[in-house]
């Protein structure tokens, strides 16, 4: 700051110095000053405006200090009066300029709320007659159509799932319900929604839970597991069998989804968390897929202080744990 303000008031400083000189070149040139006195002069000259611009400066700059901060942005009682009249210009045009500012976002934000519930009442309706299809499904007699069928439709429903949470994601923390959570339910619940998948590729499951609950929000972890299982069902080879166990090591739940499938490629691995990120292995697979899901997961689970870990051996599966936090960091989360 006191570099830019001697490179702002340096006219002056070079008009002051110029006095000074024209003012000793007089003496020297002129036998009837004497030189000496002039000297004095000049250097007490130098001394007062030493301690003036040093007054200025403090005087002047804080104005400037508190606009560079920014403060005003979220106070606009925080910006200093103005020292000067040309700060009294600053002042207003700044002032009026955030005013203007703050309108216009809060009028964006109320868009974007308004879009935000449309878009869930949207979800909620199509929800409905999603429902009625699923019933209706059961009478198809034609099981190969059937299969075809359900299949699209769980395709349908599972993008409406993570379009409804990935608009609730920001709320997250509104929402928790911290409690100790079965995995037993949770996880048989969201395999029973994938079955028709599972059946025509006939994938199963085995479960070994030797940690049978943890602290946790029921509903979010539900979301999770219901990414990582359907991402495992997709890429799960024919015939094959998805494990899931869970132990306790260091106070932590460890709950881990192994698949059998294709494996994911070692350059890819840094990425798969990453919005929109689809995998560079069999690009002809992109357009079904929308590198949302593990995306999601992944942000569910930060606010659940949960740390989703992956390793993969391509061609040989992917396996991916959730390490639940200790009991008294997810209370200090949930205000408990």
């Amino acid at each position: 700051m006191i570099r830019r303000y001697l490179k702002e008031r340096r006219s002056w400083l070079l008009l002051l110095l110029v006095l000074e000189m024209l003012l000793l070149f007089v003496a020297y040139v002129d036998p009837s000053i004497a030189l000496l006195p002039a000297l004095y002069l000049a250097g007490l000259n130098a001394i007062l405006c030493a301690a003036f611009l040093c007054w200025r400066y403090f005087r002047e700059t804080r104005f400037y200090r508190n606009l560079e901060a920014g403060e005003h942005l979220y106070d606009p009682q925080a910006l200093p009066e103005a020292a000067s009249p040309f700060q009294a210009i600053v002042r207003e045009a700044v002032l009026d300029q955030t005013e203007g500012s703050r309108r216009e976002s809060a009028s964006n934000a109320h868009v974007l709320e308004q879009e935000k519930n449309d878009l869930l009442s949207w979800i909620h309706e199509v929800k409905t007659p999603l429902s009625a299809m699923h019933l209706m499904l059961g009478r198809v007699t034609d099981e190969p159509l059937k299969n075809q069928l359900q299949q699209e439709w769980l395709r349908i429903h599972l993008l409406l799932d993570q379009e409804l949470h990935r608009k609730r994601l920001p709320f997250l923390k509104n929402d928790l319900y911290i409690e100790s959570v079965q995995l037993g339910p949770v996880l048989n619940k969201e395999i029973r929604d994938l079955r028709s998948w599972c059946i025509p590729k006939g994938i199963g499951f085995e479960l070994n839970l030797k940690a049978e609950e943890t602290l946790t929000d029921a509903k979010w972890l539900g979301f999770i597991l219901r990414q990582l299982l359907s991402n495992a069902v997709k890429y799960s080879g024919p015939g094959t069998d998805i494990s899931i166990t869970s132990e306790e090591q260091d106070a932590h739940v460890l709950l881990t989804v192994r698949d059998r499938g294709r494996g994911i490629e070692p350059k890819d691995l840094p990425r798969i968390f990453d919005k929109g990120f689809t995998s560079t292995r069999n690009r002809q697979d992109g357009g079904s897929a929308t590198g949302m899901g593990l995306y999601l997961a992944q942000q569910a689970a930060q606010s659940l202080l949960i740390v989703i870990k992956a390793e993969s051996v391509p061609g040989e599966g992917s396996a991916f744990t959730l390490v639940f936090p200790r009991e008294n960091d997810l209370v200090r989360l949930a205000g408990m």
